[in-house]
């Protein structure tokens, strides 16, 4: 009981939570606290960095890319085959697109009229046939694919196929048929000057880099199918 006494006699003090004025600490939970906007902050900008820096390359490549996706083979854009129907037959064995007839006729009675006389060499041709053409001749004459394509398209990415492409000679000079000296006939001097009347085109001039010169091959533009047949290739004419 004295023991008891005695304890009761003492003062046990009561346990009491301090905190230490910190000033580091206090940083800490701010910190903390504002971490989350912190990071979005910093992920905003970053993407706007990035956006800065990357987006405006890839969009430029992404244009090059459809630039230069035209479905080119060994330089050739593809055309379709016009159907028999739209065919014409102006002389025995050439045909062309009814929609060209008329002023390929008033073409040549125009040069005639001027002492000049024209001679149509090739019209359409099916596709079955340019097959025959590119690889009949391609293996004649020892050549490789891409090296017989400068002179002649694959199948199914000739304009002959279309109907609006046209072959010409000089009635007086057929020695030249097919031949870049054909540039060199009364012909083709009267057909630069004036075939552009009639809405015909030179298709493949000195300064192509896929085909070679053809003096002799003329496509017609002067319908509206015409223009649709033609249009990506004028449009990568101008890029």
């Amino acid at each position: 009981m004295e023991l008891n006494k005695d304890i009761d006699q003492f003062d046990i003090p009561l346990a009491k939570r301090t905190y230490l004025n910190n000033p580091n600490s206090t940083l800490l939970k701010k910190l903390l606290i504002f971490s989350p906007f912190l990071f979005l902050i910093f992920s905003v900008a970053s993407l706007r960095f990035i956006r800065n820096v990357e987006l405006i390359p890839l969009n430029n490549l992404k244009f090059q890319v459809e630039r230069n996706h035209d479905a080119r083979i060994l330089g050739h854009l593809p055309y379709n085959e016009t159907p028999k129907e739209k065919l014409v037959l102006i002389e025995p064995n050439i045909e062309v697109h009814i929609d060209m007839r008329d002023s390929l006729l008033k073409m040549r009675e125009a040069a005639k009229k001027d002492g000049i006389y024209l001679v149509f060499l090739s019209g359409y041709r099916s596709i079955n046939l340019q097959n025959n053409i590119f690889y009949s001749l391609k293996s004649i004459r020892n050549q490789e694919a891409a090296e017989r394509a400068r002179v002649s398209a694959p199948p199914g990415y000739s304009e002959h196929s279309t109907g609006f492409a046209i072959d010409i000679g000089d009635a007086t000079q057929r020695e030249t048929d097919f031949e870049a000296e054909f540039e060199n006939t009364d012909a083709f001097k009267w057909l630069i000057k004036n075939a552009p009347k009639f809405h015909f085109k030179l298709s493949f001039p000195k300064d192509n880099k896929y085909i070679d010169y053809e003096p002799w091959h003329w496509r017609y533009e002067g319908s509206i199918e015409a223009l649709k047949v033609f249009e990506i290739s004028n449009r990568k004419s101008q890029i």
